[in-house]
């Protein structure tokens, strides 16, 4: 079973880096025209749902974060 999954986000560089850490062996991220891309194998629907649903939580706290940091740094320079 494959799955891929593309978020775009306003640093995909960023956001790649913050998240690639807690991919398994089964999982490649990459960037790609303004959005992360990450491909999923798992040997069963059920384990790849399961690492698919870890993955889109482990990148949507990744983007909020780096989103909120984003701003409050443009805030500062105000």
């Amino acid at each position: 079973m494959r799955a891929t999954i593309r978020t775009p986000v306003s640093d995909p560089e960023t956001v790649a880096r913050a998240i690639r850490p807690d991919n398994t062996d089964e999982m490649a991220t990459r960037v790609e025209g303004g959005a992360v891309v990450t491909t999923i194998e798992r040997g069963s629907t059920g384990g790849l749902q399961t690492t698919a649903d870890d993955y889109v939580v482990n990148l949507t706290v990744a983007a909020e974060l780096i989103e909120r940091t984003t701003d409050l740094r443009h805030t500062d320079h105000e």
